[in-house]
């Protein structure tokens, strides 16, 4: 067996997972003994205090996640809290308005209202645990619905989706038109 290379996949399972992983499944991942994963892991461990590592594993029951040494604590709360605090864009803030009210939507939906490519946005959202996938619409191409996350509640301060404010109500808003402008305007909408 060669223990470096055994090593080596047990961290990047352990990094990957960003929770406790049960000792078990790393096992059967790598079709090994739980006893020889427990090994590779106490190797591991060695080497971070050998090599002054500022990570470390921490063994949980009958499972592992990876953290880092207690005398990083205050840098890092005091660089995430600084990540957490910036602001969303205004588009950002635009694209995320739309997927809350209109929730499950899919990425063609926002950017059919906001009239530009939201990719990027809505990837941004993601990984800020703003949004989350609600599944797969089933049409063609299977695109991927998201809805607002429980983290998007925490940062609103909301406790449910029937605390957004209200829209405005369409007919206050609209401009009288004349019905020669209307029928233009539904040839648009109309697919």
């Amino acid at each position: 067996m060669n223990w470096n290379s055994c090593e080596r996949q047990i961290e990047a399972i352990i990094f990957a997972a960003g929770e406790p992983i049960e000792l078990s499944r790393i096992a059967q991942a790598l079709d090994l003994e739980e006893n020889v994963v427990r090994h590779c892991i106490h190797r591991i461990r060695e080497r971070y205090l050998e090599h002054q590592s500022p990570f470390d594993l921490a063994i949980l029951d009958d499972a592992v996640q990876m953290c880092t040494l207690p005398e990083y604590g205050d840098v890092i709360r005091s660089a995430l809290e600084l990540r957490r605090t910036a602001p969303l864009s205004q588009a950002a803030l635009e694209v995320l308005s739309v997927i809350a009210y209109n929730q499950p939507v899919t990425r063609s939906f926002v950017e059919q209202v906001r009239g530009v490519d939201c990719s990027s946005i809505v990837r941004s959202l993601v990984e800020k645990g703003l949004i989350e996938e609600a599944g797969r619409l089933n049409i063609p191409g299977r695109p991927i619905a998201y809805r607002t996350s429980p983290g998007f509640l925490r940062s609103f301060g909301l406790t449910g989706l029937e605390q957004l404010p209200n829209l405005p109500d369409d007919a206050e808003e609209e401009d009288p038109q004349e019905p020669e402008q209307l029928e233009g305007q539904m040839d648009f909408f109309e697919l």
